[in-house]
């Protein structure tokens, strides 16, 4: 009995145990932080209209995520109850400085781009709920998985609304120019970029667009 009961300890410690697998997953497909909790929708309307704001905004979510749940994890039973949320802000707002300066001083232009918005990160829904409701009550490797795996899942939604309006909206992604000018209108063709794609409304309708197909997809019904 008791040597059963190590066993079972050991295999809840690996790191790539079943349960810790089960932890990665469901945030990149069936409990997806956008497609199925309907969070952090502001900063992907705002942030999609490009695609490489639209992956730097994720990975910056991703990043602050992980190592944020991963702080509050290690010192959660130093925490006293009061004060949790404020210990929590006073975490992310530090790594929110950290990433703001880094994409300043190596990626500006996105930097600018993004505007208020990474600052923002800090009372974004996603990260907040992760912090109360998983990395108070886990250690920190399941804590550091569930981070990523929610920042991706975020980050996935924010490249495909990205893709969608770049291309179509500006007939381009990455900046690249992927439509010929000889296609235009302008100069004899029969295409025109779509104005609507980069306007904030078009990434609301792109953003419950991919909801009603993750939905579909995976038979979920509310």
């Amino acid at each position: 009995m008791l040597l059963s009961t190590i066993n079972k300890e050991d295999k809840n410690m690996s790191l790539f145990s079943k349960e810790n697998g089960e932890i990665f997953k469901g945030p990149l497909n069936l409990n997806n932080p956008i497609a199925v909790q309907v969070l952090g929708i502001c900063s992907a309307l705002a942030v999609t209209s490009q695609l490489k704001p639209a992956i730097v905004m994720g990975l910056s979510v991703t990043i602050i995520t992980a190592f944020s749940n991963v702080i509050i994890s290690l010192i959660r039973k130093t925490i006293p109850n009061r004060i949790r949320i404020i210990v929590q802000l006073v975490v992310v707002a530090a790594l929110v400085t950290i990433v703001s300066n880094i994409l300043k001083a190596y990626v500006y232009d996105v930097s600018v781009q993004l505007s208020v918005y990474v600052g923002l990160i800090i009372t974004n829904c996603i990260l907040m709920g992760r912090l109360e409701a998983f990395a108070m009550q886990n250690p920190a490797w399941p804590s550091f998985l569930d981070g990523v795996a929610n920042g991706l899942g975020y980050a996935f939604v924010l490249v495909v609304v990205g893709f969608f309006r770049e291309l179509l909206g500006f007939g381009s992604l990455f900046g690249v120019q992927l439509i010929p000018d000889s296609w235009y209108m302008e100069n004899g063709g029969l295409y025109i970029n779509n104005g609507m794609m980069t306007m904030p409304a078009m990434a609301l309708i792109l953003v419950a667009c991919f909801i009603w197909v993750h939905r579909a997809v995976n038979k979920i019904e509310d």
